[in-house]
C-alpha cells in the first residue's frame, strides 16, 4: 500500500539523479502528497527520459468516468499483466514515480489512534517507485495523464504497519522498467520488497493525517 508520500529534493538534483529533461513549468517540494493530486513522474520517449506531472489515480483509456481513478492509486504487481485496467499500460506505458519517503500508520496500543511513520532510505536520497500511466480523453477532448503505483509484499520493517509496500526500484531496475523492449517476464522479477537494511523509519506528527496540511511539520520527527 502507498497512500501518502513526499518529494522534497531540489529539482536540479532530481534531473541529475534520473537523467531526465524536466518538462513542467514549475516545481514545488511536497511534504504530503495524497491520491488524486499531481505527482512527478519519469517516462522514456524512446530517445530520452522526460520528467513531468501526472494525476495520481490511473484512469484507463476506456473509462467513461474519471472517478474510477480514485480506486486505482495502487496496483498489485503480481496481477497487472492480467487486469484489464493495467494490462495495456504494463506493456506500453511504464513510468517512474518519484519520492523521497512515504507514510505508513502503526497501531497505538494505548488508544484507538494510529501513529504515522515516515519511511525513507537510510541515505535520504530520492527513489523511484514503479508505476504505470495512461492517457484518457475527456468528453471535452481534454487529455488527462494519470498513473498508479505498483505494490508488492512488505519487507520486515514495514510489515508491522502494512502487508504491502510500493515497488521501489534500484538504479539498474529503473533502466529496465523504462526500457520499452524489456520482456514482461524479466520485469516481474523486479517486483520484490526493497531491502530492509537500506531503509529506516521514524514517527511523525498527526498533522500528516490531513491531506490539506503541506509543510515541513509533516516530516519532523516526534519522540
Amino acid at each position: 500500500m502507498c497512500g501518502r508520500f513526499t518529494l522534497t529534493a531540489e529539482i536540479e538534483a532530481l534531473k541529475e539523479r534520473f537523467h531526465a529533461l524536466f518538462t513542467a513549468r514549475e516545481y514545488m517540494k511536497r511534504f504530503n502528497i495524497a491520491p488524486s493530486q499531481m505527482v512527478l513522474a519519469v517516462i522514456n520517449d524512446g530517445q530520452q527520459n522526460r520528467m513531468g506531472y501526472m494525476k495520481w489515480g490511473l484512469i484507463p483509456f476506456w473509462a467513461k468516468d474519471p472517478s474510477i481513478g480514485y480506486r486505482m492509486i495502487n496496483a498489485r504487481s503480481e496481477t497487472i499483466h492480467e487486469k484489464p485496467a493495467f494490462r495495456n499500460a504494463f506493456q506500453q506505458r511504464r513510468c517512474l514515480i518519484l519520492a523521497d519517503s512515504f507514510y505508513e500508520w502503526e497501531k497505538d496500543s494505548g488508544s484507538k489512534k494510529k501513529i504515522p511513520n515516515r519511511i525513507l532510505l537510510k541515505t535520504g536520497e530520492p527513489f523511484a517507485m514503479a508505476g504505470l500511466y495512461e492517457k484518457w480523453i475527456s468528453p471535452e477532448k481534454k487529455e488527462v495523464f494519470s498513473c498508479t503505483i505498483l505494490t508488492t509484499e512488505a519487507n520486515e520493517m514495514i510489515r508491522p504497519f502494512h502487508d504491502r509496500m510500493p515497488v521501489i526500484l534500484n538504479r539498474d531496475g529503473e533502466k529496465h522498467w523504462l526500457d520499452r523492449e524489456e520482456s514482461q517476464s524479466f520485469l516481474h522479477s523486479l517486483f520484490v520488497p526493497y531491502p530492509t537494511k537500506e531503509m529506516e523509519h521514524y514517527r511523525v506528527s498527526q498533522v500528516v493525517n490531513n491531506a490539506k496540511n503541506e509543510s515541513m511539520d509533516c516530516i519532523e520527527p516526534i519522540i
